[in-house]
C-alpha cells in the first residue's frame, strides 16, 4: 500500500521508515508527487493533522498520514502550541532551508524565555498527533498522540536537535533534549511514542502486516 506523508521533512520521512519498517507500506513524501503544503489554520494539532492527510490523500490518490507537533507550556496556556514553529515573527532574508530554521529556532526560543519570565510553573511537554486514512473520505481516521513531559529551562542546553530541544528538560534522564543523542531521542520521543502507537493501529483497524 501507498501510504503519502503529508510533509516534505526528509528527516520526517525517514523517521517514518525506519518505525514502520516491516510493513506493507510504501511511503513517499507528497512534494515526490508535485503536492505543495496544505494549510494549518486550526487551533488544534488533531484538526491541522486531519487537515493536512486530507489534502495529501485527496490530491495523492492514497493512503496518507500526518503529523503535526509542538511544544505546550501549562503557565502559558498551552502556547506555543499549534504555532511552536512560528512563535516568533522574524524576517527570513534569501537564505537556505536549514539557515532559515536556525533562525527561526533561535527566535522561538528567545520568545519563549522571554514570555516565561518569573514563571514558577515551568512544566511543559512536547505532543505529536499523527492522522492515517485510507482516502481524502474515510469516516475512520486513525489518530494517535505522543507525549514527551518535561520542564522548560531557563536558558539553552546541549547542541543536538532542532526546535525548543535545547530548553526542554527531561527530569528522569537528567539532561535536556539536545543533549541526548539521536537514536535515544528516536526511541523515547513524542513522534516516536505516536508512531509505535500508529503502527499498532495499521496493523488492526487497516489488516496491515
Amino acid at each position: 500500500m501507498r501510504l503519502v506523508l503529508a510533509s516534505n521533512n526528509a528527516k520526517k520521512l525517514a523517521e517514518l521508515r525506519t518505525l514502520f519498517g516491516g510493513l506493507p507500506l510504501e511511503v513517499v513524501a507528497q512534494g515526490d508527487l508535485g503536492i505543495a503544503e496544505a494549510d494549518e489554520p486550526h487551533a488544534t494539532f488533531v484538526e491541522n493533522a486531519l487537515a493536512k492527510a486530507r489534502h495529501a490523500a485527496r490530491l495523492g490518490g492514497a493512503a496518507a498520514i500526518a503529523d503535526d507537533s509542538g511544544l505546550c507550556v501549562d503557565a502559558l496556556g498551552g502556547a506555543p502550541g499549534v504555532a511552536s514553529a512560528h512563535y516568533a515573527e522574524v524576517a527570513l532574508p534569501a537564505l537556505d532551508r536549514e539557515e532559515r530554521r536556525r533562525v527561526q529556532d533561535a527566535a522561538n526560543n528567545r520568545r519563549l524565555l522571554d514570555a516565561l519570565q518569573g514563571a514558577a510553573d515551568r512544566r511543559a511537554r512536547f505532543v505529536s498527533t499523527l492522522v492515517a486514512l485510507r482516502h481524502a473520505d474515510d469516516p475512520q481516521p486513525l489518530i494517535v498522540s505522543g507525549r514527551w513531559e518535561g520542564f522548560v529551562l531557563d536558558a539553552p542546553r546541549g547542541e543536538g536537535g532542532f526546535g525548543y530541544d535545547p530548553l526542554l528538560w527531561i527530569d528522569e534522564l537528567g539532561c535536556s533534549v539536545a543533549e541526548l543523542d539521536a537514536a535515544t531521542k528516536n526511541r523515547i520521543s513524542h513522534r516516536a511514542q505516536a508512531a509505535r502507537a500508529m503502527r499498532a493501529l495499521l496493523r488492526e483497524a487497516w489488516r496491515l502486516g
